[in-house]
């Protein structure tokens, strides 16, 4: 896909170029006073003022890595497996409003076993950190936001000192099924008619 500058000016990114665009200016905003400057004249439409001094040369940034082109096949995919062993998409498809909640209880125990019986089987989820819920961490400098959210009143810059609050997951493999060619993975379940 293309680099997070758009190749015409008057095209605009899409979605999934946005997303990342949103998360590093919001961390350079946090970050840096004269970025934080520049987005508020942004947002104002002004022009950019000029510096009042020559600045010092800034290393360049690494360039991004281009974005991927995401298809939806493996979620697709996925959601098909969930329902399947789990009969994910009947349970929040049903209208629950008539059901005692003993029976939806019940009906949530299936759905749960059937979800993680797929999780199980086709991945392998490890904690993002290894540390007990409610232990006290320090998140150095250079720490992965992709990884780490900071939550509550965060303000100055790292260390962070705070308490785990989840230990977040990440997966490390995945065990998807091959697709068939021409199988059509929009079709999450297949009608059924009994004979």
């Amino acid at each position: 896909m293309n680099n997070a500058t758009p190749d015409h000016p008057t095209s605009q990114p899409s979605l999934l170029q946005r997303i990342p665009l949103a998360f590093g200016v919001f961390f350079s905003v946090l970050s840096n006073a004269a970025v934080a400057a520049r987005v508020d004249r942004l947002k104002r439409d002004e022009a950019p003022a000029a510096p009042a001094a020559p600045v010092a040369p800034v290393a360049a940034a690494p360039a991004p890595a281009p974005l991927r082109v995401a298809t939806p096949d493996a979620a697709l995919q996925l959601l098909a497996l969930l329902q399947r062993d789990a009969r994910l998409i009947d349970f929040t498809e049903e209208n629950l409003a008539s059901y005692a909640d003993a029976d939806i209880g019940a009906a949530a125990r299936i759905v749960h076993e059937g979800c993680r019986k797929v999780l199980r089987e086709h991945f392998t989820i490890a904690p993002v950190r290894t540390e007990a819920e409610g232990s006290r961490v320090i998140i150095d400098a250079g720490f992965d936001a992709g990884a780490i959210r900071l939550t509550g009143n965060v303000v100055g810059s790292a260390p962070f000192k705070g308490n785990l609050s989840h230990r977040g997951w990440r997966v490390t493999d995945v065990r998807l099924p091959k697709l068939a060619s021409g199988h059509d993975a929009t079709v999450l379940a297949q009608a059924e008619v009994e004979l």
